[in-house]
């Protein structure tokens, strides 16, 4: 290693240079040892979704404590094409294949037509009909399990086939569409991340002009996905993690992993333009582009912190998982990149595929600032006026859930759930559970407590969105024909119909509502909001009795709420946040503020996007969606604005913070901006051409969530960094001219930089 002053590679960056082969090793190590933990991320991850705190969560707790019902978890088997299970044949055919699924070890017990010749199960309309299995709860998260189910029905469903060819069985519910979910996840994000490699390498190979220069970002972003999904397997034994972790760390890993080393490769390249030694340059350049991104990176970790003040475990999950992608890519940027590029050295260069005319990009980006100097007014008008025609459509977004299947279609479970829609049973998959908790000497298998039961029971039944309430007093009279309870009747009751419906101590009893198959997922909502607020002594004509409701519709409303409670604190301590962090990183009053209200633009500008695509369906069927959308999700503009608001500081950070060094090396303001974007306007286009690729990869996926935030966020950094880091910033920064930088001192030239003497005799690299 040739022998380097201390003045050269002082400080902490020239402690990494200096260092390394070791901080290569160090990474290298790190890699290989979180490598297997990534790769078996999705089986740590959880899809079950709580609403911590919520009353939806609550009932789910109490049923699980209070009762033993071996329906307590349970998967929904669909059956189709075979013969109507009122007939001999059918119900023969039935009972074989529900004998076979009772067999399977960790099946508590089975529900279906041969125990209960019952309308819910048998309908004049359909051939179809459906089989409840209870299982232990211990397997509610176990793949193996769940593959176990299916491998039974498929052999059985293989054999009918020869005498009845439409047959079909398709298992739904929380456990198989949990399963279906995870593989799916993994998949979508394995393919986004195949799409996305090959043009990333050749956007940075067009940038850079020479392979091994674009190599190293790429690099650098699959090491940060490959940590950060490792970092995040540990956590997830210990912390339960959402699926939505996974397509969240590639997202952002490509994104912003290739983001920060396309910025630390350009700034080596430019460094040793000007030093003829390859350790110096990449010291100085870990020096100047480090500070801008860690801002950067701090900007975006800000908005993944506070996003972790919802309490939700898919948004938290998003957080974590974001915190730790960012902190990655920026770590890989500020140590592991410095290093290698300071053994590479003009290797960097390897693999010239063409020579990118560096002066006359500049001189046309130079050209264009100055251009913007002079016509401000213009320029805002004319990129300014459309922007907030776009952002304008924001006032019109629905976050309710849609209406339709929003569930990629490939998945066995979701193919499930339209089997129940055709047969007339979709409400099984959305029904409320409502837990009736007595007063204190009240029992639910005493008359009292039978009476408040049976009156809340036919009350709810007259609602027009209630296909069917199931209590025990209803199974009773319909099963018995018995109106009131008695010892006699108790003891002729099969023993999972007492535990499924009564606690131990009898004070707590359970009411499970099937709506109809025809109502949305948004009248379900508002069904849930209206019961919470009924007068329960008139509901039961019991004082003192208290509901608790939960179910998939209660969760629904419970997510909404938490949303809409915390996203107005969300969204003042971002902004406070990254005021306080610009304030910090330039010293500035004016540049925070700019950035903070053109971020907020961008925001608005990539959700109204979103509102005209999918909402209204204005070119939604490219992304393979071809009905408008008439709900956008409520998470939606939470993670947009968390995501967009820490994606676009980066632009913003990469500009002002050439302007101002410009400004410091002693140019005036218009000169100022024009270099500062003569430097910096080919880095940012071409991040932000990787960043749109890297997040436009995944509106081709499955999930619809994900489709959506994908294209948001590609909007968000395609108008953010050209109409508004490249025209309206720049126009803004050049009318407010030298209050920029207050309440600081105009910036005064400094003294000429000195360059250390020549230490090696390679050769400066050319382009």
């Amino acid at each position: 290693m040739t022998s380097l002053p201390d003045s050269a590679l002082s400080g902490v960056a020239g402690w990494l240079v200096r260092r390394r082969v070791w901080v290569v090793l160090a990474w290298v190590v790190l890699v290989a040892s979180l490598a297997p933990s990534a790769a078996r991320i999705e089986r740590v991850l959880d899809v079950t979704a709580r609403v911590r705190g919520s009353e939806s969560a609550a009932v789910d707790d109490l049923l699980r404590e209070r009762f033993q019902s071996p329906f307590a978890n349970y998967a929904v088997l669909v059956v189709r094409g075979l013969p109507s299970f009122s007939t001999p044949e059918g119900a023969r055919v039935l009972q074989r294949i529900v004998k076979e699924i009772a067999a399977v070890p960790g099946v508590s017990g089975t529900l279906s037509a041969v125990d209960h010749p019952d309308s819910v199960f048998i309908t004049k309309q359909s051939d179809g009909t459906f089989v409840l299995v209870g299982f232990v709860p211990g397997t509610v998260a176990s793949d193996a399990f769940a593959e176990q189910l299916r491998s039974v029905t498929s052999h059985a469903a293989d054999e009918l086939r020869a005498t009845y060819p439409a047959v079909s069985m398709r298992w739904t519910g929380e456990l198989m569409l949990n399963h279906d979910l995870r593989r799916t996840s993994a998949d979508d994000a394995r393919s986004a991340e195949a799409r996305a490699l090959p043009l990333t390498l050749i956007l940075l190979v067009v940038a850079f002009g020479a392979i091994a220069a674009a190599v190293l970002p790429v690099a650098t972003g699959l090491c940060a996905i490959t940590v950060a999904l490792g970092l995040s397997a540990l956590l997830a034994t210990h912390w339960p993690l959402s699926i939505l972790l996974e397509n969240i760390v590639t997202m952002l890993g490509l994104g912003l992993g290739v983001d920060y080393a396309l910025l630390m490769v350009s700034r080596f390249r430019e460094e040793r333009r000007e030093c003829p030694d390859a350790p110096v340059a990449a010291a100085r350049a870990a020096r100047h582009a480090g500070h801008t991104i860690l801002l950067s990176a701090v900007a975006v970790l800000l908005g993944f912190v506070i996003l972790l003040l919802i309490p939700l475990d898919d948004l938290r999950a998003v957080a974590v998982g974001g915190i730790v992608v960012v902190s990655v890519s920026a770590l890989l940027a500020l140590t592991l990149l410095p290093a290698l590029l300071a053994l590479v050295g003009d290797r960097v260069n390897a693999g010239s595929v063409w020579r990118p005319r560096r002066t006359a990009r500049h001189d046309l980006w130079r050209a264009w600032g100055k251009w913007v100097a002079r016509h401000p007014l213009v320029v805002l008008g004319a990129a300014g006026a459309p922007l907030l025609v776009l952002a304008w459509q924001v006032t019109r977004i629905e976050t309710s859930l849609p209406r339709a299947n929003w569930l990629p279609a490939r998945m066995e479970s979701a193919r499930a759930l339209v089997d129940l829609q055709h047969i007339g049973r979709a409400g099984l998959a959305q029904s409320i559970r409502i837990v009736v908790e007595l007063p204190a000497g009240a029992s639910a298998l005493e008359p009292e407590g039978w009476r408040a039961v049976t009156r809340m029971g036919q009350q709810l039944e007259r609602d027009s969105r209630v296909q069917r309430v199931q209590s025990l007093p209803s199974y009773v009279a319909s099963e018995l024909g018995i109106a009131s309870p008695s010892l006699m009747v108790l003891s002729l009751l099969p023993p999972h119909v007492l535990e499924t419906f009564v606690s131990r101590d009898q004070r707590t009893t359970v009411i499970e509502i099937l709506p109809r198959s025809e109502i949305d997922y948004p009248s379900l909502t508002r069904l849930v909001r209206e019961l919470r607020s009924r007068d329960v002594a008139e509901l039961t004509g019991l004082a003192h009795t208290r509901l608790h409701i939960g179910g998939m519709p209660a969760f629904n409303a419970d997510y909404e709420d938490a949303i809409a409670k915390r996203f107005g604190l969300v969204v003042t301590l971002v902004v406070g946040g990254t005021l306080l962090a610009l304030f910090v990183g330039f010293r500035s009053v004016l540049v925070p503020i700019k950035a903070v209200v053109l971020n907020l633009l961008s925001v608005a500008a990539s959700l109204g996007a979103v509102v005209l695509v999918f909402q209204d369906g204005i070119g939604g069927r490219l992304f393979g969606v071809h009905a408008a959308l008439d709900g956008l999700f409520p998470a939606l503009p939470a993670l947009v604005f968390c995501l967009v608001f820490g994606l676009s500081m980066d632009y913003e950070v990469f500009l002002v913070a050439r302007i101002a060094e410009a400004r410091r090396q002693g140019l005036d303001e218009t000169d100022a901006v024009a270099e500062g974007m003569a430097r910096t306007g080919g880095v940012i286009t071409s991040a932000a051409a990787i960043m749109v690729v890297v997040f436009a990869a995944f509106t081709l996926g499955g999930f619809l969530m994900i489709k959506v935030l994908g294209f948001a966020l590609a909007i968000a950094v395609l108008l953010d960094a050209t109409v508004v880091r490249l025209a309206i910033g720049p126009a803004l920064l050049h009318l407010a001219g030298r209050w920029n930088w207050w309440p600081g001192e105009p910036a005064r030239p400094l003294a000429p930089r000195p360059f250390p003497e020549r230490l090696s005799r390679t050769p400066m690299p050319t382009e």
